[in-house]
């Protein structure tokens, strides 16, 4: 393995106990937030646990803060912004965004038939919107399993257990926008409760 990721992955643990501890967050929060075992969270704070992107990207989520954010990714000293891919079992995610916090921006790729293995649906905080760029996206959210195609697009609460495949023997991109609880892509309607208060008045 290259020396300087192999550096910057023995680091993650430490940085991901200061960033938990400046929060105030205990592991049982944590874990409840990312849906990652508190075993399994303590193992990678003291270095016992390698970080993978299954791992790390639901702490990213949860910390409001890019993934080369997460593992203190070294600068360049390039002003140009570099897009670091990340692959892993079939996907390659890649960070349009650098700013913490707020609503991230991913494009994603999804290598083909992979929505042909068994979902493995997990849950977190947040609300997540898709838009398919190229190809057709197996969804499964909840009770549904859906095939969106170029041009398609949809959004959901991240706390509904849900995955993502590749419908076909394509492969598919598709963006990602990804907002803490409550940061929705946009406004859809006026909440039901406040409509009826209106009616009421």
């Amino acid at each position: 393995m290259d020396h300087d990721l192999d550096q910057a992955l023995t680091a993650v643990g430490p940085r991901l106990r200061a960033m938990r501890t400046q929060r105030g967050t205990t592991l049982a929060d944590l874990s409840a937030t990312t849906g990652v075992s508190v075993s399994t969270l303590s193992r990678l704070e003291t270095g016992e646990r390698r970080p993978t992107l299954e791992l790390l990207l639901p702490l990213a989520r949860a910390y409001g803060v890019t993934l080369d954010e997460l593992v203190d990714a070294p600068p360049t000293g390039d002003p140009r912004v570099h897009l670091r891919p990340t692959t892993q079992h079939g996907m390659t995610m890649i960070p349009l965004t650098r700013r913490p916090g707020g609503i991230q921006a991913y494009k994603l790729v999804l290598a083909a038939g992979t929505g042909r293995r068994e979902p493995d649906p997990q849950t977190h905080e947040g609300y997540e919107w898709l838009y398919v760029l190229n190809g057709r996206l197996r969804v499964v959210l909840g009770e549904h399993d859906l095939i969106l195609g170029a041009g398609e697009a949809a959004e959901f609460d991240t706390r509904v257990p849900h995955w993502f495949g590749a419908a076909d023997d394509r492969a598919v991109e598709f963006l990602s926008l990804f907002g803490a609880q409550g940061e929705k892509a946009h406004l859809r309607a006026r909440p039901r409760a406040a409509a009826k208060d209106d009616r009421a008045g």
